[in-house]
């Protein structure tokens, strides 16, 4: 039932849209073909359709907004792939390509626990002849060394490629994985889980039928995923709504989803923006498309998600404060490093604090808490006068935990391809 406040706003909107929100407020399932209907809104329509999922929000999972305290570790920017909306990575010649070997990542890992933080999430790129265990390896290396610390890595892209290098199917491959350590996965590399928009901003890059694959087949093994979604590219709002239909349908299988991101893509240094491989792809989201995805993700996903993020990364601090208001109940995580959305030009920097990420949520008058990878409540920061954590003490994180500028331009760790590594060692 609407609230008496809801009710007097619905009464002034057009009849389509209210039927459609009054529906959501029932506890019904909508359609995609009424969440297309509700991306249509403008004016007041588009307002009634920001407070009902305001309001859904509210109901589902009430007025905490959780964040994780993690470190991204992209551990190589070398690529095989050519997907234009990538600006992070690195063809083997160049000279910008780097690979962290396993005693830096462990490094880093331990870097993070020392910031307070529970997660690690491992993605990168696919160099080249690749051995098929190399993420295995890893799992299992930082497991060792940190068992308390949740792994989350490792894309559908990555899980589908170190099959592919190993020679084993995806279930297995997953399987090993998870015997390694590993704890949730990414569900990145979704963009939009259409195959015909897939083959224009992606040629070559995994299929939707394989990412569900991964997918469900981490599921079964009782590893849960993020679910992700790529947009204000070349899509259409009929896109986003059919999107979220597939994962909805999904999590009904298998209730492994923890979470639903909405990634607006970072466009300026996007090869397909800049140099024009895309025809028709536009400059990112609007803001008014930024806060329409999230507030009809609420309302399509909410029964079954639950848990909607927006992401500081891709739409700033100040924005995703906002969205918080239209559905939105998480901010994500610290990250310490973000290197792939800083590479294709996002301005927000790799870092923000957790007295920061409190802050932002005290100042729409919701309660911060501190979640685990899984949703998990660590601590709900019930006072003002929060105990500090050594990330809210660091006053120049590029300088402390380095950046994705200075490691590419750097020769530490200079990507060096298995053909070259092989011809060095002969020699020797």
């Amino acid at each position: 039932m609407a609230t008496n406040h809801i009710a007097g706003i619905l009464d002034h909107i057009d009849p389509q849209i209210r039927a459609i929100l009054y529906h959501a407020l029932e506890g019904a399932e909508l359609s995609w073909q009424d969440g297309l209907q509700l991306c249509q809104a403008n004016g007041i329509d588009f307002h009634a359709v920001c407070l009902v999922a305001d309001e859904m929000r509210r109901r589902q999972v009430g007025e905490v907004v959780t964040y994780v305290v993690n470190r991204n570790i992209n551990f190589t920017n070398v690529c095989i792939k050519h997907c234009t909306f990538c600006a992070f990575s690195r063809e083997y010649r160049e000279e910008e390509g780097y690979f962290l070997p396993e005693e830096e990542i462990v490094r880093r890992a331990q870097e993070a626990v020392d910031m307070g933080a529970t997660e690690v999430c491992m993605q990168a790129g696919l160099p080249p002849k690749m051995n098929g265990s190399l993420y295995i390896d890893l799992t299992r290396a930082v497991k060792k060394a940190f068992p308390d610390l949740h792994i989350h890595a490792f894309s559908p892209e990555e899980v589908l490629y170190g099959s592919l290098r190993s020679g084993v199917s995806i279930l297995d491959y997953v399987r090993e994985l998870k015997n390694a350590g590993l704890d949730t996965l990414p569900g990145t590399s979704a963009e939009i889980l259409d195959q015909e928009i897939r083959d224009i901003i992606a040629p070559g890059r995994i299929s939707t039928k394989q990412w569900i694959e991964v997918i469900t087949s981490a599921h079964s093994l009782g590893i849960p995923t993020t679910s992700t979604i790529m947009y204000g590219h070349i899509e259409t709002p009929e896109h986003w709504v059919k999107h979220m239909n597939l994962l909805r349908d999904i999590q009904k299988e298998t209730r492994g989803f923890t979470e639903f991101v909405p990634l607006s893509l970072i466009h300026q240094e996007a090869p397909m923006y800049q140099r024009k491989l895309v025809k028709g792809v536009r400059e990112g989201a609007t803001g008014v498309e930024v806060i329409k995805m999230h507030a009809i993700a609420r309302l399509m996903l909410g029964p079954t998600f639950r848990n909607i993020q927006s992401s500081w990364v891709k739409e700033g601090p100040k924005l995703s404060q906002y969205l918080l208001t239209v559905g939105a109940n998480d901010l994500g995580g610290t990250l310490i490093n973000e290197s792939i959305s800083t590479s294709a030009g996002a301005q927000y920097g790799q870092l923000v604090p957790p007295k920061e990420l409190r802050r932002l949520v005290r100042d729409v008058g919701r309660t911060p808490a501190e979640r685990s990878t899984t949703y998990k409540l660590r601590t709900v920061f019930n006072g003002t006068d929060d105990k500090l954590s050594p990330l809210d003490m660091v006053e120049n994180a590029d300088e402390q935990f380095g950046s994705y500028r200075r490691l590419a331009a750097s020769d530490q760790f200079r990507y060096v391809h298995p053909f070259e590594r092989d011809k060095h060692e002969t020699a020797h």
